[in-house]
């Protein structure tokens, strides 16, 4: 299929990978974007990817305040130098985060720190979901397993941060918002933790120790 040049720009100014290189990731990926994304970074050829592992021991608190003022968050991320923690494009991806989180729920970071009991919890519900619809009536267990798994992978999709699509840009993922201002920085980037507050509810605190 063909490539546009402005899917290769955008896939660039995501990744910092080289042109040729976003031009055959696209290529492989048939013009996914996210996909493409994924397999610069399998390769190593991103800017994100080549950037993860180094150590993020500065950053900032980062916090929005809805307008209605009844609810809030408070976000912590990371990036490896103080210089950049107070870079105008390093703070406006924590507002915009922060933002996002308050618009969203997301539930954790990502799928590693999803909590046990909420996704045991939401299997339990799935799983009563299934007995009850009549097209899942004498399906081998395997089929139904395979459903399961199929829409876990959704929960995860929906409810995990790193997963979920920008609330200001459909078209990015939060990985994709992350690996884009990592890119632009020239830093390794990590989303540590988060909580959610919300008016009359106990505040929902999430932490990662997957960093980018």
């Amino acid at each position: 299929m063909e490539i546009s040049a402005s899917t290769v720009k955008e896939l660039r100014e995501r990744t910092g990978a080289g042109m040729m290189d976003c031009k055959k990731a696209l290529t492989e990926t048939k013009g996914n974007l996210d996909e493409a994304i994924e397999y610069l970074r399998k390769k190593g050829l991103s800017a994100a990817a080549k950037k993860a592992g180094r150590a993020t021991s500065e950053g900032v608190i980062g916090s929005y305040v809805h307008s209605n003022g009844k609810v809030a968050v408070l976000v912590e991320v990371n990036c490896e130098t103080d210089f950049v923690a107070r870079n105008e494009n390093f703070q406006s991806f924590v507002k915009d985060l922060a933002m996002h989180i308050a618009a969203a729920a997301p539930v954790s970071v990502s799928p590693t720190d999803m909590p046990v009991e909420y996704i045991n919890k939401e299997k339990e519900i799935l799983l009563a979901q299934m007995k009850e619809d009549p097209k899942m009536a004498g399906k081998p267990q395997a089929v139904l397993d395979k459903v399961l798994e199929g829409k876990v992978q959704k929960i995860y999709e929906e409810q995990c941060l790193m997963n979920q699509k920008f609330v200001k840009d459909q078209d990015l993922t939060i990985t994709a918002l992350l690996n884009k201002t990592v890119a632009t920085i020239g830093e390794n980037v990590s989303v540590t933790r988060f909580t959610r507050y919300v008016l009359g509810e106990t505040a929902k605190k999430t932490e990662s120790q997957e960093l980018n």
